[in-house]
């Protein structure tokens, strides 16, 4: 940056901004704009605009009202989207489900000046049930800024990591690095120190890359941090190139994410306008680190480290045995280090607060905090910061609020496709990397669903199963064909059609595909089944004793009316008018709706 964004005057090498009066006053200006000024904003990530957001905020900005109204990106509440927060004359209002009829309502009584009873959460985030046993560091601008203003980014002390980093060398950043106790985010809580140690060591070209790659279902913390605060990411992006002398960046996601791949571009300009990223970088001659964004297929394998550089060489994704390691040889041969989203986003936070501030979140060997992602059957869903070492038990009910419709609850699946199901009886356990482990989960990059009794976790198992098994990447065997055979019997056992010895086959054949499948998808894809096998036990057994479902088939006296198709409510039948129809018996699920519907009884019941 070669001028302050604050006062104009040319800056000091080193610097973002100055440190005089008039520029602190600038600063202190935004600050109030965010935080005490008249102003709306309305959250307009994607999960506030699949939920109406965008008609909302059309209709505040046509409606000329003497305040300014700001996109801002997602607090975490995606159960009440869309959200929209006002400030006026001293006081917040925060208005959850603010849609396009309830907003005209809200018109109103912002020009009055009083509050819209009907849809108000709150005056402050900290007020809110879901906010209240949160931590938020990594998340604190999310929902406040404008993800696309570097000033509100800076004025709220963005940079200041940076700032503080190009004062240090390399070790000394890596051994901030490691005094946090950061761990890595994308799931195996690597030590990140580490990593940066052994590649800062390799010379030559380099590359580091940002896994924006998250495939679990139910999870989009990375996407939620993309949307609401990519410059946080930029900073520890850019300190981990100044840590470990790379000058080439990656930042991989999915191209599932129009917003948060356009969001990142963006940013990414404003970084390269602004002396952010690129060629000498706050003036310090020969810091340079140039960035790019790289999006996926879709395919979930690819975040896999190995199989990730393969996508970015624009080849096949899929794993690489190790060694050698990514730092020894990765992108185009070239040494490579990855680290996920949430971790870089850490990065920033470390070197702009220190690292005792993270000793002092957290647990032992687990120092400060985790995004989560609740879903499934909980109350309130979003996207939440945690302290580790938090309770399983107080992130479903104090911050979930618990579950739907009063049912019971049943268990927590954790780590998506790769992770396991946790009964209520450790629900207790403390959410971390060491303890979710000794359970048979793993943390994962942090989706949290919850499950009911109303949940078959014989199905569950299956649902994830099908998962993987269709996600595989067909490279090494146990992982191919493995999954495919432990699907296989899942689904008998689910339709009431499985073998007692059946059972302990499927225990073998999960442990075979743990212990020699070639990455860690493959290693981690027997999670869900061996978890509900060893915790629900008991629904396997009952699932076994259940008597074969009917089979049903169509007949010669079909008479092609195709009364049976369109009552079929999984498109299981298929046929052309006045012509013999015919059931797939596979995608069948033996509802019986097509006999009932038959006008000439031509499904027989076998």
């Amino acid at each position: 940056m070669k001028t302050c964004l604050f006062c104009g005057k040319e800056l000091e090498v080193g610097k973002v901004h100055h440190e005089s009066s008039e520029c602190k006053d600038k600063i202190s200006e935004v600050n109030n704009y965010l935080e005490k000024d008249d102003r709306i904003t309305v959250g307009v990530a994607t999960c506030g605009l699949a939920a109406g957001a965008k008609k909302s905020l059309d209709v505040l900005r046509s409606s000329k009202l003497s305040m300014p109204v700001d996109e801002v990106g997602c607090s975490g509440m995606c159960f009440n989207e869309p959200i929209v927060s006002v400030r006026i004359a001293g006081k917040t209002f925060i208005y959850g489900e603010a849609t396009e009829d309830k907003i005209r309502n809200i018109i109103k009584t912002i020009k009055d000046g009083t509050r819209h009873d009907d849809c108000f959460i709150g005056e402050k985030l900290e007020d809110i049930e879901f906010f209240k046993k949160q931590k938020r560091v990594l998340m604190s601008n999310c929902g406040l800024v404008s993800p696309l203003v570097v000033e509100h980014y800076i004025a709220r002390e963005g940079y200041k990591g940076l700032m503080h980093a190009v004062e240090l060398d390399s070790g000394e950043i890596i051994a901030e690095i490691k005094k946090s106790g950061l761990r890595g985010r994308g799931g195996a809580g690597f030590p990140t120190h580490m990593k940066w140690d052994i590649f800062s060591k390799s010379s030559g070209e380099k590359y580091l890359v940002v896994n924006g790659d998250e495939g679990d279902p139910g999870a989009f913390m990375n996407r939620t941090l993309i949307e609401s605060d990519p410059f946080r990411i930029l900073e520890g992006f850019t300190i981990a190139s100044r840590a470990t002398g790379a000058k080439k960046g990656i930042i991989y996601t999915r191209a599932e994410y129009p917003l948060a791949v356009e969001t990142l571009e963006k940013a990414i300009s404003i970084c390269e306008e602004n002396n952010l990223l690129g060629k000498d970088i706050l003036g310090i001659k020969g810091f340079d680190f140039d960035v790019e964004v790289k999006t996926g297929a879709g395919a979930f394998v690819c975040g896999e480290e190995t199989s990730l550089m393969k996508s970015v060489e624009g080849k096949r994704g899929h794993p690489m045995p190790r060694p050698p390691y990514p730092a020894q040889k990765g992108i185009l041969g070239h040494p490579t280090n990855i680290n996920n989203v949430e971790t870089y986003a850490h990065v920033a936070n470390v070197l702009r607060y220190g690292s005792s501030f993270y000793e002092k979140i957290g647990v032992e060997k687990n120092h400060g905090t985790k995004a989560i992602c609740l879903a499934g059957k909980v109350l309130r869903a979003g996207v939440a910061e945690v302290p580790l070492g938090i309770t399983l038990r107080e992130v479903v009910y104090d911050i979930g609020g618990g579950l739907k419709n009063g049912k019971k609850f049943k268990a927590v699946q954790l780590g998506g496709p790769s992770g396991g199901c946790i009964p209520e009886q450790f629900l207790d356990t403390t959410l971390d990397f060491d303890s979710v482990p000794k359970l048979g989960a793993i943390m994962g990059s942090g989706g949290v669903i919850v499950l009911d009794e109303d949940d078959s976790m014989v199905d569950v198992a299956r649902f994830f199963l099908t998962f993987t098994t269709s996600e595989s990447c067909g490279k090494c065997v146990p992982c191919r064909e493995g999954t495919k055979r432990m699907l296989e019997i899942v689904d008998r056992v689910s339709k009431g059609m499985g073998q007692h010895h059946e059972i302990e086959l499927l225990k073998r054949l999960a442990k075979v595909v743990q212990d020699s499948s070639l990455c860690g998808l493959g290693k981690s894809a027997p999670n869900p089944v061996l978890t509900t096998l060893k915790y629900f036990g008991k629904e396997y057994e009952e699932a076994l004793g259940q008597k074969k479902p009917n089979t049903f088939m169509i007949t010669d006296r079909c008479i092609g009316c195709g009364l049976c198709k369109r009552n079929c409510p999984v498109k299981a039948i298929s046929g052309t008018p006045k012509a013999k129809h015919h059931i797939d018996q596979e995608t069948c699920v033996h509802c019986g709706k097509c006999h009932k519907v038959c006008p000439v009884n031509a499904i027989d019941i076998l």
